[in-house]
């Protein structure tokens, strides 16, 4: 369906955008920063989903109405601020984890993750202007072009964004036991949360 060729040339372009700093990475370090390498792993894999569901969106041509429409472009971002800075008051309100904190379900690791990049509109124009180019209608539909080009992403960013959230939660790991450490882990988290919020409210759509 796909020629060796476009694979060969999609796969570098793909693993260069997963390994530059965006949103997603940066909240698997504060996802590990606050709970641990196994909940910023989970919330790795939450964002990977949630990629692949605008994946799926703009392969059915659902995304260029995004990018039309300025109000919902407006709508889908304002909730994923929210959400962010709901986040973050959260982490600074409770702090960190520690020793003595319990363990809450890693199943909120995956939804946060998922819900921070479904509510980002910026990745679904990003899925509209990166994708297209390698997807060649002649090679047959364009919907498994466009899922088999998200798997890529997808699961090089969980391993790429994992990793990161490992690291964070190994250093997190170092620190609960210090209560001043905690405490200082859980505003630099809610920081880190907070700027993303921030950053997704100034965005200016493409």
């Amino acid at each position: 369906m796909i020629e060796t060729v476009t694979l060969l040339a999609f796969i570098p372009a793909a693993l260069a955008l997963n390994f530059t700093p965006g949103a997603d990475m940066m909240f698997c370090l504060g996802q590990g920063l606050r709970s641990g390498a196994k909940p910023a792993l989970v919330a790795s894999a939450g964002i990977s989903i949630g990629l692949m569901v605008h994946v799926l969106l703009a392969g059915l041509g659902l995304g260029a109405v995004v990018s039309s429409m300025p109000w919902l472009f407006d709508v889908i971002r304002w909730v994923g601020v929210a959400y962010l800075l709901y986040l973050a008051w959260g982490v600074i309100r409770h702090g960190a984890m520690t020793s003595e904190t319990p363990s809450k379900p890693t199943r909120y690791a995956f939804r946060d993750g998922m819900v921070v990049n479904l509510t980002n509109p910026k990745v679904i124009l990003f899925v509209l202007a990166f994708i297209p180019q390698f997807v060649n209608p002649a090679n047959g539909p364009i919907l498994p072009q466009f899922l088999i080009f998200g798997v890529i992403i997808a699961l090089g960013g969980f391993v790429v964004n994992g990793m990161v959230g490992i690291f964070a939660g190994g250093a997190g790991r170092v620190l609960i036991s210090n209560p001043r450490a905690s405490r200082i882990m859980g505003w630099t988290t809610g920081g880190i949360f907070t700027a993303l919020a921030v950053r997704l409210a100034i965005m200016e759509r493409a």
